[in-house]
């Protein structure tokens, strides 16, 4: 598939083809398989992953995605950074030195509470809000040191995840966030709403569509988050409940020109192949490039 013409720059990330640093997530497919099918759809860029999924020499994972002319944007690093904060700015100075050497440009931060999964958490005190936002801009300023920029994840099962979180994650740090449509609309926030209060804070942006009554679910304590994952939480492009054409109309207006990177939440059970996550992917490139081809009709 060759991704067409239009002003839109399109990414993926292993996610969508169920590669998560949850243990027991589910199959794991190996990099060589995963990279070569973002390869055969036109994909030109591609997130890292979890840690450890590809090489973590620079040399060497420059050449691993090289090989398929990808190109590295940068990855997921979620830390509990309301905790240990010494301990999270380590792994923080690690990590944006390998993103840089590899010739990445972002760094997605999320707020990891400290355990396993996301599918259990405790509220913060005010205390360690406080911390999490230092932390949170302490590890901006090291991955600037690399040359990267950082951005926010409000994600499902972290410290930045409800409405009321986001909101006040936005009036406590000056920090860009990366615009998840799924994650924000599970945690209660319509994306579509917020880019248009917040144009000037979004830095990154990964598409997700989700049925929002499997998101109902998890949101109320009914179902837990891996189990609507599995029962199909996320769906291709324009298949659920999100307004990708709005969404992306509403931020291509306001000026942004960043990357949006798909990202289909996908869990693999064992023995499954890479064939599921690829047609569902080829889907959502091929919603994302009419909206793109309007955006370029109407030269917005």
């Amino acid at each position: 598939m060759t991704e067409p013409l239009h002003p839109l720059r399109i990414a993926a990330a292993p996610i969508s083809w169920g590669v998560c640093e949850v243990p027991g997530w589910g199959h794991v497919l190996e990099p060589e398989v995963v990279l070569a099918e973002m390869a055969r759809l036109g994909i030109a860029a591609t997130e890292f992953g979890p840690p450890g999924y590809l090489p973590s020499d620079p040399l060497e994972l420059q050449a691993a995605l090289g090989a398929h002319g990808l190109r590295p944007i940068g990855g997921f690093l979620a830390l509990a950074m309301h905790r240990e904060p010494g301990r999270a700015l380590r792994t923080a100075r690690e990590t944006a030195r390998l993103f840089a050497a590899a010739g990445a440009e972002v760094l997605v931060l999320a707020a990891a509470t400290g355990e396993d999964g996301y599918d259990q958490r405790e509220p913060l005190t005010d205390h360690e809000w406080r911390t999490l936002l230092d932390t949170a801009a302490t590890v901006r300023d090291i991955a600037a040191e690399h040359g990267l920029r950082t951005t926010v994840h409000p994600h499902v099962g972290t410290h930045v995840e409800t409405k009321a979180e986001v909101a006040r994650f936005l009036l406590g740090s000056d920090l860009d966030l990366c615009l998840d449509t799924g994650h924000l609309a599970i945690g209660g926030t319509d994306p579509v709403e917020l880019a248009r209060k917040y144009a000037g804070r979004i830095g990154h942006i990964h598409l997700k569509d989700v049925r929002l009554a499997l998101a109902d679910e998890v949101r109320s304590g009914r179902m837990e988050y891996s189990e609507a994952v599995r029962r199909g939480l996320y769906v291709p492009l324009g298949d659920g409940d999100v307004d990708i054409a709005a969404l992306v109309r509403t931020v291509h207006a306001a000026g942004y020109r960043g990357w949006y990177v798909l990202e289909q939440d996908t869990a693999l059970r064992a023995g499954e192949t890479a064939a599921g996550p690829t047609g569902d992917t080829t889907r959502s490139l091929r919603h994302l490039a009419r909206i793109g081809s309007e955006l370029a009709s109407a030269r917005i």
